[in-house]
């Protein structure tokens, strides 16, 4: 679990920081027709913003593939 949590922290990190950051774009500014398909609804939102968030901060991941 330690080499996991080691491995992956920048994508674990993101994935939490997009999740929230996609739920509070989902409450504050939305879609309010319905319409859209990300922002509609607060779980579309949540998981694209923890994909985002993931797929960002893993830009930043030093460690190198063999």
């Amino acid at each position: 679990m330690q080499t996991f949590l080691k491995n992956y922290k920048f994508g674990l990190i993101g994935l939490l920081a997009g999740g929230i950051t996609g739920f509070l774009y989902w409450k504050y500014i939305g879609c309010a027709s319905g319409t859209c398909i990300i922002s509609s609804k607060p779980v579309n939102s949540s998981l694209y913003g923890a994909i985002m968030g993931a797929l960002a901060l893993n830009l930043f991941d030093q460690q190198k593939s063999k």
